[in-house]
């Protein structure tokens, strides 16, 4: 029985599109079981309306996202919530004043911010055409991998400092100039508080040109390492996730003074075509906040979703926690959600515009957005590629830079040379 306790805000989701072609480097539609003739590879950058936990949202009736406290201890935090240690301060652009807030303490008071983190594992349990078995699809090999990572694990790769998570060396980068040298951000500890598997059915009903649609509910195909990949629809996704967030409140697996993450084995969303088929694809994650309206101070969840992702089913580098550095490093600069900034034009796509602290989001759509980064572990070394961000300068639309370097990205300081064009 859920709880009435919050809404949900979706930050904007992780689109990007599948690798298709005959190389055995990229994954091609036709390697996977069953799609529709009609499947493509579009993409799209959307936000949710906020939902109400307080009655179960319809995920099936459309298919048309919406585009477009004193904390302890932590001087400086958003009055009456309760959630993240986070901090506020802004910036000037275009005559206007842009306020943000961002998570941790803050830059110029110095010392060390540990955020616990809180992994949910989910595999999936798929039902066969025969409609009675079912496919396991499961997240256990990708557990180690994922904490082994430099999202969590200290690195000496980044110019920012020494020994720093990702996340945190972002952050350092963007205030190099006005933090204490002792001012870090840190994800720890971090913990898998629980392993669940979600039932996905065949098929689901779905209002489809406004009748009542029997849909394909996933699709499946295999990477070029062999690990099973799973499409699944976005509107089943939303419902489940929204239950899987809720009973980890309740259980009290998830806490609102943590970054809490649904970790998923190669599972990407897709929308429905207007013929039921595949239409948009790929989702490979998002970040969020749910909170409670009717509690005084307010309590907020952070949280996100991300995938694991094999090798050679994305362009651009993207693999193994290039979508988890994303979702990460976004919570860090707006983890509620509502940071505002001038409008601004995807690198290299005229009129492709947003408006909102999505530090991933302008690097995603170039050739390469990812950093080769290698993390030793038991004594081997495995090569991850977190996703390169855009810094907050680049937001700020002017032509100089005072983050470390005069850069407006980090770590591929290459990746935005300038600053964001303006979208009118």
């Amino acid at each position: 029985m859920f709880k009435r306790f919050a809404s949900l805000f979706c930050g904007v989701l992780f689109t990007f599109f599948i690798a298709a072609g005959a190389s055995a480097q990229n994954v091609d539609f036709k390697s996977m079981q069953d799609v529709p003739s009609d499947s493509g590879a579009d993409g799209a950058y959307v936000r949710f309306d906020p939902l109400s936990i307080t009655s179960q949202p319809d995920f099936f009736s459309s298919d048309s996202p919406n585009p477009g406290a004193d904390i302890k201890g932590n001087p400086g935090g958003l009055a009456n919530i309760n959630s993240v240690p986070n901090f506020s301060s802004s910036f000037t652009a275009l005559g206007q004043t842009w306020p943000f807030t961002m998570m941790g303490n803050d830059p110029s008071l110095g010392h060390k911010t540990d955020i616990p983190t809180r992994i949910v594992a989910v595999s999936l349990e798929l039902q066969n055409a025969d409609l009675v078995s079912t496919t396991t699809v499961p997240v256990a090999a990708f557990e180690q991998p994922t904490l082994n990572s430099p999202n969590f694990q200290a690195s000496n790769d980044f110019t920012s400092g020494q020994h720093l998570q990702f996340a945190d060396a972002v952050q350092r980068a963007e205030f190099f100039n006005t933090m204490k040298q002792n001012w870090h951000t840190d994800l720890n500890p971090v913990t898998i508080v629980d392993r669940i598997s979600i039932p996905v059915p065949r098929f689901v009903t779905v209002t489809l040109n406004g009748a009542p649609t029997q849909v394909r509910t996933y699709f499946t195909g295999k990477a070029p390492d062999g690990s099973i990949f799973v499409l699944l629809l976005n509107r089943f996704f939303n419902q489940q996730i929204f239950n899987l967030v809720i009973n980890e409140i309740n259980a009290n697996h998830y806490s609102t003074d943590a970054v809490n993450i649904a970790l998923f084995p190669n599972t990407f969303l897709f929308s429905l075509s207007r013929s039921g088929g595949i239409g948009g694809c790929c989702t490979l994650g998002f970040h969020t906040f749910f909170l409670d309206p009717g509690t005084t101070p307010q309590p907020r969840w952070v949280f996100a979703y991300a995938s694991w992702i094999s090798p050679g089913l994305f362009r651009g580098g993207f693999e193994d926690v290039t979508a988890l550095s994303h979702e990460i490093s976004e919570s860090f600069n707006d983890p509620f959600v509502n940071n505002i900034v001038p409008r601004w034009q995807f690198p290299g796509e005229p009129g492709a515009c947003q408006g909102n602290l999505e530090t991933g989001d302008p690097v995603e759509v170039l050739a390469n957005g990812t950093v080769a980064t290698p993390i030793k572990s038991k004594g081997s070394t495995f090569i991850y590629h977190p996703q390169t961000e855009a810094l907050l300068q680049w937001f700020e639309e002017t032509p100089t830079s005072n983050a470390l370097g005069g850069a407006f990205s980090f770590p591929d300081t290459s990746a935005l040379s300038g600053p964001a064009t303006h979208c009118p």
